[in-house]
């Protein structure tokens, strides 16, 4: 729990005001925009921060989105640039494309592409959106990670994804952390609290990964978790998944043999 909420969104303020004085003075911020907490919270901070005509919220559903009505409703409350992209025709050329090239049977043992594979990929196709739509403003756009602390610890985030961007204002908040900073911006409950889903899978989150936010918020600080299964699950998902964190690998010249960690 943040002990000054008020305090820490002041500091993010000013370290995304930082962020751009020192990597694109005249650039906007480009935000995916879901209408979930995450980049409900991001939109508004990048709004404080460097004003509403230097933010573009991009809204990217797959077909039919339930709840684009909560993505409409942020970009309108904040006043910010929006646009929005349907993915759904790049996403089943693609999709149709690479499954009828593995169906030639030049990859044996892969002949279509997986359910985590389908999955996975509208993220991908969205971050591509994002960074194609910042490249292409007068003055270019840096992108902006929206995951969370608590996300990133257990990796749910898609690699080059929702995981991929230029700048993360809540990398370091934990999930209740992050609703916090949401009040103190004035946002509304029902996006700030909504039940999380990916929004790709049919699932919430917590569904989806077999425990709660909060449980693994307090073992995060606390490293104290009640139940051994949940303990073992949330470790294993850490260290599987520490690969998304990390810097890429590389090879140094002139230093040996070296072990890629």
């Amino acid at each position: 729990m943040l002990t000054d909420p008020v305090k820490t969104k002041n500091e993010i303020v000013q370290w995304i005001r930082d962020y751009f004085e020192a990597n694109g003075p005249k650039c906007s911020a480009v935000v995916g925009v879901s209408g979930g907490k995450d980049s409900s919270v991001v939109a508004a901070l990048l709004k404080e921060a460097l004003g509403p005509e230097r933010v573009v919220g991009v809204m990217m559903p797959n077909g039919v989105q339930s709840d684009i009505a909560d993505s409409e409703e942020i970009v309108n409350l904040l006043g910010i640039r929006h646009v929005t992209v349907n993915i759904q025709d790049g996403f089943k050329g693609l999709f149709g494309a690479i499954n009828s090239a593995l169906a030639g049977g030049g990859v044996p043992g892969c002949e279509k592409l997986s359910r985590d594979s389908e999955i996975n990929l509208p993220p991908r196709l969205r971050m591509s959106t994002l960074y194609a739509i910042g490249q292409a403003l007068p003055n270019g756009g840096r992108v902006a990670n929206t995951c969370n602390r608590s996300e990133d610890w257990i990796g749910y985030s898609t690699k080059f994804g929702d995981a991929a961007g230029d700048f993360s204002p809540l990398m370091n908040l934990l999930v209740h952390e992050v609703i916090q900073i949401g009040e103190v911006l004035g946002l509304p409950d029902r996006l700030t609290k909504k039940t999380p889903s990916d929004g790709l899978s049919g699932m919430s989150d917590e569904d989806k990964i077999g425990f709660t936010y909060a449980a693994l918020d307090h073992y995060v600080l606390t490293g104290e978790c009640p139940d051994e299964e949940i303990r073992k699950k949330i470790d294993r998902m850490h260290r599987l998944n520490l690969h998304k964190l990390q810097l890429m690998p590389n090879y140094k010249p002139g230093e040996g043999s070296q072990k890629a960690i």
